[in-house]
């Protein structure tokens, strides 16, 4: 059997689970830097494999260390964990249990357990300031929304709205900052890979900002196909014998934000990338909704761009594909 740890991770602390002798042992160490130290000399964690779940941030601080030590680190999504729980029927929900159900997920599944390794500087930079754009942007349409409710009921307080139309300009000013200040460092690490998307008609700035950093600069999949189910865009269909016949539809299990923005590029893509242009004219001869043939223009984009970034060759509009017979 595989020697696995599985670690579930809190803000304070961390559970370990592993096996010694076919004996389940359990200890709990402190999520910071004294913890990690008092871990690794615990454990000769060399000859083991470490698993984890990608528990929001507070994994990413062990998981770092460990791999600056040299140790082997899996992280795991914690959807995975929770399905693969629900398969063997556990019903207890404590810390213990839950590292005890990872390093089970990690003996059971360690061919198929890939390995960690942590962000560059540029796309963690990208992300967090694209968390922070989209933050700031919420606040901004929740701002307007609530003046013009006020504008809406005829009454306004005069420094309600004083207020709320300066918070509005401190708002769209701090956006514009931040979007400036993400193409500075978009173009600082990944110039080549932004010049490169944005060779695909209706692919700009902020899309190719948010594919790069979604991606990892596209080192983070194998296939244009991974990338697609990834951010949501992969059909789901449900059936079932002669009698079940769901109605299909997105798998919507990536980030909203990225779906949004690509579903707004194939608006002007259907007119303006003519590979685009082609696949709504056909789907639309087919009798095919709006949107389903606009995911299907958003699915296209995705694949070009797989395939710029990947190949390193700029778009090219009649490209046609070498193929040997």
């Amino acid at each position: 059997m595989s020697k696995v740890i599985g670690i579930d991770i809190s803000k304070q602390t961390f559970d370990v689970s592993f096996r010694v002798n076919s004996k389940l042992l359990h200890e709990v160490f402190a999520n910071n830097l004294k913890g990690f130290k008092k871990f690794i000399k615990h454990f000769d964690c060399s000859s083991f494999r470490i698993v984890m779940e990608a528990s929001g941030p507070y994994y990413v601080s062990l998981a770092t260390y460990l791999h600056e030590h040299g140790i082997k680190v899996s992280v795991v999504n914690p959807l995975i964990i929770k399905r693969f729980s629900q398969m063997k029927f556990y019903r207890a929900k404590t810390d213990k249990k839950d590292a005890s159900i990872i390093r089970e997920y990690g003996e059971t599944e360690f061919a198929s357990l890939s390995l960690w390794k942590p962000e560059t500087t540029g796309i963690k930079s990208l992300k967090q300031m694209r968390t922070t754009l989209e933050l700031l942007q919420k606040q901004l349409r929740q701002s307007k929304n609530q003046l013009s409710a006020f504008n809406s009921s005829g009454l306004v307080n005069k420094d309600a709205e004083k207020n709320l139309k300066k918070v509005i300009r401190t708002l769209e000013k701090a956006i514009l900052n931040m979007e400036e200040r993400m193409l500075v460092v978009c173009k600082t690490y990944y110039e080549e890979s932004l010049d490169l998307l944005k060779s695909i008609p209706c692919i700009g700035d902020k899309t190719g900002m948010m594919l790069i950093a979604v991606t990892d600069n596209f080192t983070k999949f194998k296939h244009y196909k991974q990338l697609i189910a990834y951010i949501g865009f992969a059909p789901r269909i449900y059936q079932s014998g002669t009698s079940v016949r769901g109605k299909g539809h997105i798998c919507k299990m990536g980030k909203s934000q990225t779906r949004k923005m690509l579903y707004m590029c194939s608006w002007t893509a259907k007119r303006y990338n003519k590979t685009c242009r082609e696949m709504y004219e056909r789907l639309k001869a087919k009798g095919k909704p709006e949107r389903v043939i606009k995911v299907a223009i958003a699915n296209k984009l995705i694949k070009q761009a797989f395939a710029v970034v990947t190949s390193k060759q700029k778009y090219k509009e009649n490209y046609q594909p070498n193929i040997c017979f």
